[in-house]
């Protein structure tokens, strides 16, 4: 985009509060401050039925465009006594206690995706949360947690490396960078689809002709052949998605993790 727009465009990273800090700062800026915020569906509808947000992700930001969709692989160590998911979900129910899953942070998607999978197979597990996806790795290959519902983006390179076994990915149909792990709808397990999405948006005030150019050069930026490339390496499906029908997507996801929350009573301790 920075050659397309013919300006530069300056990476500021805002970790933590659950990816919500640098959404806040994005809902507050002026618009023609020019601040653009790189968000997934983490901080925007995911965070907002755990934390008191000081601002309202739906209302005072507005999309650019999505960038990706990238799934989410049931992983355990390469060493694990398991071969398939169906020896490990008869560990899992055999277990009163059940097993342990890492996740990237409380609230975090890994974390609502382990949510997810213990509602629809009806079975429960310890959800450990760590400080980021690297630091989760390291304690499942120590044998400290069993498993992990990671993104493929995090996991792939400890897959491809044979230090991950994947067991299932949680989208509707196979990674494309992972052919042979099949999904767990194709496994009997309905109910349990999770993917994280990346997307850009602009402060909600932004003027509607500055949004549209924003959109089309994020459009043309996207569908380079190195960018596409690098999205689909990381095991990530490139959006095909308007801007409109991003925004359904986007209420239709923020209503179905507000109703999961409240349903299986998930608070950040």
């Amino acid at each position: 985009m920075t050659a397309l727009l013919g300006q530069p465009i300056i990476v500021d990273n805002r970790p933590g509060a659950a990816n919500t800090i640098a959404a806040d700062l994005t809902a507050k800026a002026q618009p023609d401050d020019y601040t653009l915020l790189m968000a997934t569906n983490s901080p925007q509808v995911i965070a907002p039925h755990l934390i008191k947000l000081n601002f309202d992700p739906l209302k005072q930001l507005t999309p650019v465009g999505m960038v990706v969709v990238v799934p989410h692989v049931l992983l355990v160590r390469s060493d694990y006594p398991v071969k398939n998911f169906k020896e490990l979900l008869a560990i899992i129910k055999a277990r009163p206690d059940g097993l342990s899953y890492a996740s990237s942070g409380m609230g975090s998607v890994q974390h609502i995706a382990g949510e997810l999978f213990m509602a629809a197979t009806d079975t429960r597990m310890s959800h450990i949360p760590y400080k980021g996806s690297a630091q989760a790795h390291q304690d499942i290959l120590a044998g400290q947690v069993e498993m992990m519902l990671d993104i493929t983006s995090s996991g792939i390179s400890l897959i491809k490396s044979g230090k991950f076994r994947a067991l299932a990915v949680t989208t509707p149909k196979r990674a494309a960078e992972m052919p042979d792990v099949p999904t767990l709808a194709e496994l009997g397990v309905k109910g349990a689809e999770m993917s994280t999405w990346y997307a850009m948006y602009a402060p909600a005030e932004t003027p509607p002709a500055v949004l549209d150019r924003l959109s089309l050069e994020f459009n043309k930026a996207l569908r380079l052949p190195e960018v596409l490339t690098r999205l689909k390496g990381l095991g990530g499906e490139p959006s095909t998605l308007t801007r409109e029908q991003f925004v359904q997507l986007q209420a239709a996801d923020n209503a179905r993790f507000a109703a999961l929350i409240k349903e299986r009573n998930i608070k950040l301790d």
